[in-house]
């Protein structure tokens, strides 16, 4: 039986990270960054629509979108934020539960759904077992943003801040790693994360035999009472 664990986190918070630790497990990651890319490719649905509404200055020399600009468009404007979110959201859970069903099929223990804005739109929340949030200091959150994304202080900050508040997500979660300390802290949560996960996942699969067994008993029960009862 599968486990589907909820991975989210605020922008810049280490997320990656932290999936990289559990890749190193073996837990299968389902990646909605990774499919929001597909969706906007050239020629995609999604694609035209995001044109049409943004226009052709959101569009680079290789006729992908230019992301950087469409970025600066979407997080200075939250009306234009909302249209790109309805734009783009459908398809991207679509190909999550794709995704994530297909791995269930192949009996992967662990299914990790990598979504950053798991507890915003709520949308998969309902295929989770239970939810990590990575979370660091805010100020960690500004510095790595400005050095990765080369943003300004203020351009980091409003991007920060276009997401539900960390300590929000924290509360929400059934997990926390702080990821505000070096490597070697983050490897040891993420190991002791590991092994509360293969406990529940034990813990539920022990549960679906017990009930699947005394299911199977009660069918056999009332089957012979049919058959037997004259």
């Amino acid at each position: 039986m599968s486990l589907i664990v909820g991975l989210t986190g605020g922008i810049a918070s280490g997320k990656s990270s932290v999936v990289e630790l559990l890749k190193k497990k073996n837990a299968t990651i389902v990646d909605a960054d990774l499919i929001a890319r597909k969706v906007v490719e050239p020629g995609t649905f999604a694609y035209q629509r995001i044109v049409r509404v943004f226009g052709t200055q959101v569009v680079g020399a290789d006729g992908r979108l230019d992301r950087t600009q469409l970025g600066k468009l979407v997080f200075e404007d939250e009306t234009k934020r909302r249209q790109l979110n309805r734009i783009t959201h459908p398809w991207i859970i679509f190909y999550m539960m794709r995704d994530c069903f297909f791995h269930v099929l192949m009996g992967s223990p662990v299914i990790v759904l990598d979504v950053p804005l798991l507890f915003e739109t709520k949308h998969l929340l309902w295929l989770c077992t239970v939810t990590v949030v990575v979370a660091c200091e805010r100020e960690q959150q500004v510095e790595r943003l400005v050095k990765r994304n080369h943003l300004s202080r203020e351009e980091a900050l409003q991007r920060i801040d276009s997401q539900m508040p960390l300590q929000e997500k924290v509360r929400l979660a059934n997990f926390v790693v702080d990821n505000s300390g070096n490597l070697a802290v983050l490897e040891k949560q993420v190991n002791e994360l590991w092994q509360q996960l293969e406990h529940i996942r034990i813990r539920r699969l022990r549960r679906f035999k017990l009930f699947g067994w005394a299911g199977l008993g009660a069918l056999v029960v009332i089957i012979s009472m049919a058959l037997f009862r004259k």
